[in-house]
């Protein structure tokens, strides 16, 4: 992917069966993407590298559990993880409380899935 003056970049990785959906497209499982300056969500990242936004439970940013609503930044640390994670970890790593989250601004915003914004 080219970057040119306005753009950075940002590490993404993608974890477990989302994964086949980059090798379909012959991209690797960890890559560097350019971010624009102004805001992107990891929802518009994910829908760019081919994943269905329905597939992802969870977005880490930094290391830190996140909204797929949420913005990223050039220098971010991106991964997308797939429905799997086992209950308790669900909890203490915080993927139920944002999944939640996505939920409610799914229902306010009009939409019944997560492709639609």
């Amino acid at each position: 992917m080219k970057t040119d003056v306005n753009e950075k970049t940002i590490e993404v990785r993608v974890f477990g069966n989302l994964r086949r959906h980059l090798e379909e497209q012959g991209l690797p499982a960890v890559m560097e993407m350019p971010v624009k300056q102004d805001q992107s969500r990891a929802f518009d990242l994910a829908r760019e590298l081919g994943l269905p936004p329905a597939d992802v439970e969870a977005v880490f940013c930094n290391g830190h559990v996140q909204n797929i609503y949420d913005p990223v930044h050039p220098g971010d640390r991106l991964a997308f993880l797939p429905y799997g994670t086992p209950g308790p970890y669900r909890a203490f790593l915080g993927i139920w409380k944002e999944g939640r989250k996505a939920a409610a601004k799914r229902k306010k915003e009009g939409g019944g899935t997560v492709d639609r914004e």
